[in-house]
């Protein structure tokens, strides 16, 4: 691991150069296919900027939702475990637990703040958009 730069500065390099030096000199496809690597390597910046704090708070939100269960110590392990869970709640929702009550409210407020989390990370420029409700 090194100190500097971080792989945050790396990647906005690398989205600098393409924005500002290489994509406004292509044209056609080229250009497309430019915007489209700056568009992923700035996905990819958010995802490692807000990935841990975003693991922990839905692990949070789904073992209220859920039976609680011991917390996978390593990020890949959570990501399954996450998953995992996910299935679970799914499986709930199907046999028909969200129904109704507080169990409902708690659901909702779970899917809506997830949906909100991974907008963060995919295209927050959503999140600004009056259908959003903001």
């Amino acid at each position: 691991m090194q100190d500097r730069p971080t792989i945050s500065e790396l990647l906005q390099a690398v989205v600098h150069l393409l924005d500002e030096e290489l994509v406004p000199n292509l044209t056609g496809s080229r250009q497309f296919y430019g915007r489209v690597a700056a568009t992923v390597l700035r996905i990819v910046r958010r995802e490692l900027e807000h990935e841990d704090e975003q693991l922990a708070a839905e692990w949070e939100r789904l073992e209220k939702l859920l039976s609680p269960t011991e917390r996978p110590t390593t990020r890949t392990e959570l990501r399954e475990a996450i998953r995992q869970r996910t299935e679970e709640l799914c499986q709930r929702i199907r046999q028909g637990d969200a129904d109704a009550d507080s169990y409902r409210a708690q659901l909702l407020a779970h899917v809506r703040e997830t949906v909100r989390e991974k907008l963060l990370v995919s295209n927050p420029q959503w999140l600004n958009r009056p259908e959003y409700g903001n």
